[in-house]
């Protein structure tokens, strides 16, 4: 759905043509041809990573002029190629669900273009797209062509039928989750085929080692976490996560503690721990104020299903979801 925050009065638009999933967010960069591009993560076990190519160009003078650019596009789903002798990257392609391509005929039950948007898992498997470990999230580089989307965790992979360990997904019965990252051919976010790798897997080095359970080398003990979940950039270019997992605190999670929020720099892969959460929550939802000095956090169903959580009035009050607020104590830039 597509809202019109500055106008009360507007009524709420159903972006048909991006498909009908489990959307977990939407986001929306116009590339340098001026084509809108929606990239879209399906929340299940298994399931598909989406991008919609806007048919029209946006106008950076009229925003009248852009209200139905969604109206109209194209829908692709990603296939991710292995690497040589199992690396942690390799190529990947966009393949389009257009009706009587690829198989998406009446013959196979797609009898029309909308068919294959409201039946858009159908039309992905039709076409041999890659299963995932739940993306849920996904965040382009605000300064440069590179896209990051979460895995957030897959007890079915090398499981289930139809969901091999290997590619994106390397891990068997994937507990902890893990972060991707791929660069559109020629830095057009409009190209067919990309390049992939693994920005981050997570995982407990204190519990599994000399495994890819123990995470990659960008995790150590004082950064592990479980199931990343959201993300997304500021302005300076830094990726923060936010986690949606385990918070037992014991067996394959133990010492990983609440959930969290974590900054990471793109460039060299440092990942640091932010804040963490109270005690059964999850962490989701971040927006910063355009002068990028104060951060905006959700802090979703604490307390959830273990006692003990009073946030975030204290004393013997009923737990609450909130949005927290955040500021430097010198006035500073979040982050920086």
């Amino acid at each position: 759905m597509e809202i019109d925050p500055k106008d009360p009065n507007s009524v709420p638009v159903k972006r048909t043509a991006l498909g009908r999933f489990k959307h977990e967010n939407a986001e929306l960069v116009v590339d340098n041809s001026g084509h809108a591009v929606v990239y879209l993560g399906d929340d299940e076990r298994g399931e598909h990573l989406y991008r919609f190519v806007s048919k029209g160009k946006y106008n950076p003078t009229d925003p009248a002029a852009n209200r139905h650019l969604l109206d109209e596009g194209t829908l692709y789903v990603a296939r991710f190629h292995e690497g040589k002798d199992g690396e942690l990257s390799g190529k990947g392609e966009w393949i389009e669900l257009t009706h009587g391509k690829h198989g998406l005929t009446a013959e196979n039950g797609f009898a029309s273009q909308a068919e294959i948007l409201i039946h858009a898992r159908l039309a992905a498997t039709q076409v041999g797209a890659t299963t995932m470990d739940r993306p849920e999230w996904v965040a382009a580089h605000p300064h440069e062509p590179v896209v990051f989307c979460t895995l957030t965790n897959n007890k079915h992979r090398g499981v289930k039928d139809g969901q091999p360990v290997g590619g994106p997904n390397p891990r068997a019965e994937n507990h902890y989750g893990q972060i991707l990252r791929w660069r559109p051919a020629g830095g057009q976010h409009t190209a067919s085929e990309f390049d992939w790798d693994l920005f981050v897997l997570a995982g407990n080095p204190t519990v599994h080692t000399d495994n890819l359970y123990a995470g990659s080398a960008n995790i150590h003990a004082d950064n592990m976490f479980n199931s990343p979940d959201g993300i997304g950039f500021d302005q300076g270019g830094r990726l923060w996560i936010q986690t949606d997992g385990n918070y037992s605190n014991q067996g394959d999670f133990a010492g990983q503690g609440n959930n969290q929020m974590l900054c990471a720099d793109p460039g060299t892969g440092e990942i640091r721990r932010f804040l963490t959460g109270p005690v059964a929550c999850e962490i989701t939802g971040l927006a910063f104020s355009p002068d990028q000095k104060t951060l905006f956090v959700g802090v979703q169903h604490p307390g959830e299903d273990m006692a003990g959580s009073h946030f975030p009035m204290g004393g013997n009050s009923k737990p609450r979801s909130s949005v927290m607020m955040i500021t430097r104590e010198d006035g500073g830039i979040i982050g920086a």
